[in-house]
């Protein structure tokens, strides 16, 4: 299968001796949405930016829409979409006049724009403030709005950076739905940027967990749990323990593994996370560690994470 986003080993860093990218590598297909996850400087940003021209690799090579983004990066940018985090609107604009100058500046013709500006202003449900400046609207219509901006010259691949940041539940389910039907109904390629990991567990069809500038887990969402046998067992501690202390107490409950701690919080894994927990707590409590509350699930994106990257996920 053909990519719309090939990413090979590359490498990125900054003055200060800090590396941003240290041998990345991802592909995203058409008509998927593909999910980047990390915490802040795990080079999420830095990636984005090179594959959108904005900032160019030390080494690697990547591809976005079949073109190279060094040599050809003016061909790149005909071919993508871009959501940042920061709005790019016009504030003292009106919502179709926003959209009216996106087109202009991509060369869309004037009666095929005004088509274009009117659907997306019904899609996005942005009709009735259409003509409205769009400093008075409120957020969550502005981010729909930013969204609509990226799509005014149909490119084939997206690029949306924390695009539900700030939203209420409402808005971010809206938004949801939207990315949704975008990649199923026009078959175009979207790189999904978030730190919500159920958002990334509804719109991934695969997805790449980013630490340190590489790739330390990727695969479909449903996979990446699937590795992690039994239960996930998450104690919340009464205070930050004594980590050597704990770890010798917990290593005696028989069932346990793969123990982590964060702060407060002590993760592992069990085959049968219900008849383990009476003797952790048991232990725990002997020792003279208190334990506030237990959480025994089916594991989650937030476990893969921590498998992996050794520590929780965290923005």
């Amino acid at each position: 299968m053909s990519h719309a986003v090939t990413a090979d080993d590359l490498r990125k860093s900054y003055p200060g001796g800090v590396r941003a990218l240290d041998g990345l590598s991802l592909d995203v297909r058409p008509g998927e949405v593909f999910g980047l996850l990390g915490p802040n400087g795990a080079g999420k940003s830095t990636t984005v930016k090179i594959l959108t021209t904005l900032a160019r690799p030390d080494s690697g090579r990547a591809e976005v829409a079949g073109h190279d983004v060094l040599r050809h990066p003016e061909r790149v940018r005909r071919e993508i979409g871009v959501v940042a985090q920061r709005s790019a609107l016009d504030p003292m604009g009106s919502g179709r006049e926003n959209l009216t100058l996106q087109g202009r500046l991509f060369g869309v013709r004037a009666t095929a724009l005004r088509r274009r500006v009117d659907d997306l202003l019904e899609r996005f449900d942005l009709t009735g403030a259409a003509d409205r400046v769009v400093r008075g609207w409120s957020g969550g219509m502005q981010r729909r709005l930013d969204v609509a901006l990226a799509l005014v010259h149909r490119p084939g691949v997206l690029f949306l950076d924390e695009p539900t940041t700030g939203l209420d539940p409402e808005g971010r389910a809206a938004m949801w739905a939207e990315i949704g039907r975008l990649a199923a109904g026009e078959s175009m390629a979207i790189l999904l940027t978030t730190h919500y990991l159920d958002e990334a567990d509804r719109l991934a069809a695969r997805l790449a967990i980013v630490d340190g500038g590489r790739v330390v887990a990727h695969g479909t969402p449903e996979q990446l749990k699937e590795e992690l046998r039994g239960d996930a067992v998450h104690l919340e501690l009464r205070q930050p323990p004594d980590e050597p202390t704990a770890r010798q107490v917990i290593a005696l409950v028989a069932g346990l593994r793969e123990v982590a701690f964060d702060g407060r919080r002590l993760s592992a894994r069990a085959d049968d996370g219900a008849a383990a927990v009476p003797a952790a707590l048991a232990a725990l409590e002997s020792a003279g560690i208190g334990v506030a509350a237990v959480t025994v699930a089916r594991p989650s994106l937030d476990d893969v994470y921590l498998r992996h990257a050794g520590r929780r996920y965290a923005a």
